[in-house]
């Protein structure tokens, strides 16, 4: 070895020792820093402080955290995770840490105090998802004196924050991703706040409460000058053209409104690949140039007002990069051709549902398009009806997970073939069209398909034997309304993951097979009703596995309920069965149950006093029975609606029988009751008080002017005498918007609502003999009606009842009125049917009432009026029935002159023994908690528990999106 290379040699040996020098040195003075597993002792400190925030809080603190030892790396701990260089602490998964729910039910009291500035600790923190913690600390504090100069990535979706949060974000310059959806933010969006997020990507503000129009100033957030210059140490912030960098905005679920900024604004987003703004309220027309974004999409404008064509023509200049178009639930129109998107390639998803004045234009014969649909949503649109008939296009497509033609009065047999061997399709919906067949034969599995809703066409035959084989995945299948025929085949049990099974309104036959009641673990609801399905009840199984839900009603199930039934069930609907024997629910273990219908069987015995036991009840349906003696006495604070019209229950009702607070539904009409009304005081919040064809008597006191908001009244046919206080003129509804204690539990009762409105749509119908007037389920907002007939009512009718100006029928026939019609009557602006007939009424008909135009039914019959009949307004549409028995009643003559020959008293009298066999006003109504509906809603839509609690549900929803 020469010389020279001999230096060479010693100069790369020391370079080697050094280097090998300078990495112990490194490793001794780390050491300093952490211990001998990485984890520095500051992070460590501020995990263990977070640790006994949660401890304070009454949280549960993850079993993997070290609780102080020297040798805990809280590198290894769950949710954290630390960089493979650095060692430091880099991502911090903090999501639904405080079960604050759990917190509630336990303690009472919720909320998780920690100091914001603790995450300060982690220098090297890329990585911080707060969301769902709420109430915390955030929601006082914010994130006041938070410094994490490296962080880039930031969660604080569903905390019920304020838009002042924001605020607090300067310090975060590195910041990337922004969620902050599902809180209570409102007002414009601060854009002002945002202007130092200079390399902001990703803003997520959707599900907030935003208002206002889309700011031009959110689409020109500052972004880096490109020349990389400084001054001062701080970052120049340049408006030129330059494109931002935000590439994802998601203002989706707010309460924006107006157009959409101009063309110039949308200039900046050169890089804006995705932009959803559905479920707002923007106007006008879609701009052209929203698909011309060079790199854009992902275009979400459902849930709208857009109108006007879809600005895409034959000539358009789409950007290539378009993969997703969401344009349903506008008011669209003009026609769109599939055609004319021929040059997208890399298309995935269409959604046009909900635009029915927009024309489509799929099939296009011997047209191959060059993109592959993942997901096409055409829902009542005007579609080509030929789709399924001639499927020229949907059978070029081989990659569908989600199709949704449901709503567009479609023809044709059920398309089976698109039960294809590749088994792509996760979602199908082909419900509310006309479509024929059946579904046989099916030649493939389908191992992906989960959700198939057929429901509302013609599709008859029977269920494939070996369906769980064909369908082994499905977790929605909704077959109602069609007609369908035979037994129910028992290998629908192996399908383990079944939620929601809806077989209604068909015509099955046969026992309903055992399994279904016990073994499908995750079924939510069950929904048979209205078939031919017989056998025992439950199959004679006493422990149910159905976890909400269970409507059975319109079959011929038989024999006794089990004294010993068990379940999560939330809703039991078993009306008009053959149900049979005494109701025992001496040992029911149904904690849950919050809706039990059993009317219209042929129950006997009487009411259990178990029945109390049911601490959930809500809504109580035993009508049309042959139940008998007395009515448990029950202290229920959560019972709401009671129905025991039509049976044979007797005894005395007394002061103490209905000790319920929120009880607002009470139907007992049609039975032997006996006793006084003086325990109506109790009834706070009744809305339908219906206790026709009984035995109570006594007077009607002023008690009944103390209840808050009654809707309908019905007292016809009972013993009641004495005269009519006047205050009941002065029963009205207050506003039912106050505010109101919310429970984390009140999605349930929306559940509930939404059951009793979809499945079990209730009318309202007033029988008189001059016809039937129905009201839909919007009865309590739309009407108000008093029933006193046919009871023994005297004295004078007091003028008071015509401030009862929203009612829209009062009924006080067959009782012994005097004195003369008041002449108020005329105020009742609103009211439709009025019977004051078999009465001592004397004097004239008080000509104030022809201004009354809604009045459709009127009777004066048998009473002593007198004077001319009114020929004007609604009065000229009356018959003369309407007047029969006023010996001195006369009606006009040509020229309003009153004509001495022409008597109502004339026409055959049927006599004051001789009642109508319908009521003039009978308000046949149902359970329901309209009233509390939508406070209900508010909650859940705006308020953090609600949301969470919805999501705890699982997906409902069809059409999910990207």
């Amino acid at each position: 070895m020469s010389a020279g290379e001999d230096g060479v040699y010693f100069r790369m040996r020391f370079f080697f020792f050094f280097f090998f020098f300078f990495l112990v040195v490194l490793c001794l003075l780390d050491s300093n820093i952490s211990t001998s597993h990485g984890c520095f002792v500051e992070e460590r400190t501020a995990m263990m402080d977070i640790g006994s925030s949660l401890t304070r809080s009454n949280g549960t603190v993850p079993p993997s955290w070290g609780r102080g030892d020297g040798d805990d790396d809280c590198c290894l701990w769950e949710r954290v995770k630390c960089s493979n260089i650095t060692g430091r602490v880099s991502h911090l998964y903090f999501s639904n840490l405080y079960d604050s729910l759990e917190v509630l039910n336990a303690h009472g009291d919720s909320f998780w105090r920690f100091n914001t500035t603790v995450f300060s600790s982690f220098p090297e923190l890329q990585f911080l998802d707060l969301s769902s913690i709420y109430p915390s600390s955030l929601n006082i504090d914010g994130l006041v004196g938070l410094k994490l100069p490296k962080l880039q990535h930031l969660n604080l979706s569903y905390n019920w924050l304020q838009e002042s949060i924001l605020a607090d974000l300067g310090e975060l310059v590195s910041l990337e991703v922004l969620d902050a959806s599902s809180n209570a933010m409102s007002g414009v969006v601060p854009t002002a706040v945002l202007k130092n997020l200079t390399n902001l990507k990703e803003l997520n503000l959707s599900a907030n409460g935003f208002s206002g129009s889309l700011p031009g100033s959110l689409l020109e957030l500052p972004h880096l000058d490109p020349s990389g210059s400084s001054l001062a140490g701080r970052t120049p912030i340049n408006s030129s053209l330059e494109p931002v960098s935000l590439q994802v905005l998601n203002l989706n679920n707010n309460r924006m409104s107006g157009a959409l900024p101009t063309e110039r604004a949308f200039g900046y987003l050169r890089n804006l690949r995705e932009l959803h703004l559905s479920s707002n309220n923007f106007t006008g027309n879609i701009s052209t140039f929203l698909l011309s974004l060079p790199h854009i999409e992902r275009l979400d404008l459902s849930g709208n007002t857009f109108e006007g064509p879809i600005p895409i023509t034959p000539s358009s200049n789409l950007s290539l990069s378009l993969k997703g178009l969401r344009f349903s639930q506008n008011n669209l129109s003009g026609k769109l051709s599939f055609f004319w998107l021929r040059n997208l390639t890399k298309l995935e998803e269409i959604n046009l549902s909900g635009n029915i004045n927009l024309a489509v234009d799929v099939n296009i014969p011997g047209w191959a398009p060059p993109f592959q649909l993942k997901q096409l949503a055409l829902s009542g649109c005007g579609l080509d009806k030929g789709i399924i008939a001639e499927p020229h296009f949907l059978r070029t497509q081989h990659h569908l997970q989600e199709l949704d033609l449901s709503n567009n009065n479609l023809s044709g047999r059920m398309p089976n073939w698109l039960f294809k061997k590749e088994a792509t399709l996760v979602n199908l919906n082909l419900g509310n069209n006309s479509l024929t067949g059946s579904l046989s034969p099916i030649w493939h599995p389908q191992t992906a398909l989960q959700s198939i809703v057929i429901s509302t066409n013609r599709i008859t035959g029977k269920l494939p034997a070996n369906f769980s084989a064909i369908f082994p995945s499905l977790s929605t299948l909704d077959l109602s309304d069609n007609n369908f025929h035979g037994e129910i085949p028992m290998s629908l049990c192996s399908i383990k993951h079944m939620k929601d099974l809806s077989l209604s309104n068909n015509n099955f036959s046969g026992k309903m097979p055992t399994c279904v009641f016990t073994d499908f673990l995750e079924l939510w609801t069950l929904s048979a009703s209205n078939n031919q399905l017989g056998g025992l009840v439950f199959g004679g199984m006493k422990k149910l596995s159905i976890g909400f839900a269970m409507h059975l009603q319109n079959n011929k199930f038989e024999g006794t309920l089990p004294r010993n039934l068990s379940g999560a069930l939330v809703i039991m609907d078993l009306h008009d069965n053959s149900l049979s024997g005494e109701l025992d629910t001496s040992f029911w273990n149904l904690s849950k149950l919050q809706v039990l219908d059993l009317s219209g069987n042929h129950i006997t015995g009487s009411i259990p006093q178990k029945i109390c036991s049911l601490a959930s009840i809500e809504i109580l349906d035993l009508s049309n029975n042959n139940l008998s003696g007395s009515i448990p006495r029950c202290a229920s604070a959560s019972l709401s609606s009671l129905n025991l019209y039509g049976n044979s229950l007797s005894g005395n009702i007394s002061d103490d029988l209905f000790n319920t607070s929120n009880l607002m539904y009470l139907d007992m009409r049609h039975n032997k009751l006996t006793g006084n009304l003086n325990w109506l005081r109790h009834l706070d919040k009744i809305k339908t008080l219906s206790l026709g064809w009984n035995d109570f008597e006594g007077q009607i006191t002023p008690n009944l002017c103390k209840l808050k908001c009654p809707r309908i009244i019905d007292f016809s046919h009972n013993k009641l005498s004495g005269s009519l206080p006047p205050c009941v003129g002065n029963i009205s509804c207050e506003s039912d918007t106050a505010a109101q204690n919310y429970s984390p539990l009140l999605l349930i009762y929306v559940i509930i609502e939404a059951y009793i409105i979809v499945h079990d749509p209730i009318d309202f119908t007033f029988a008189t003999k001059g016809g039937q007037y129905t009201y839909g389920y919007n009865f309590f907002d739309l009407m108000s009606g008093i029933d006193l007939s046919g009871n023994m009512l005297s004295g004078e009718i007091p003028w008071e009842l015509g401030n009862l100006s929203h009612i829209k029928s009062l009924n006080l026939s067959n009782n012994f009125f005097t004195g003369q019609i008041p002449a108020s009557f005329a105020n009742m602006s609103e009211i439709e049917s009025l019977d004051l007939s078999h009465n001592e009424l004397s004097g004239l008909i008080p000509w104030q009432l022809t201004k009354l135009s809604s009045l459709a039914v009127f009777s004066v019959a048998y009473n002593n009026l007198s004077g001319c009949i009114p020929n004007s307004g609604q009065f000229g549409t009356y018959g003369m029935d309407s007047y029969q028995g006023n010996s001195n009643l006369r009606s006009m003559s040509k020229g309003n002159i009153c004509s001495p020959d022409s008597g109502a008293g004339d026409l055959p009298s049927e006599g004051r023994d001789s009642m109508a066999d319908d009521p003039v006003l009978y308000a046949v109504s149902a359970a329901s908690f309209v009233l509390a509906f939508w406070g209900t809603v508010a909650f859940l839509f705006f308020h953090p528990l609600g949301r969470r609690a919805i999501l705890a549900t699982g997906n409902l929803v069809f059409w999910c999106g990207h």
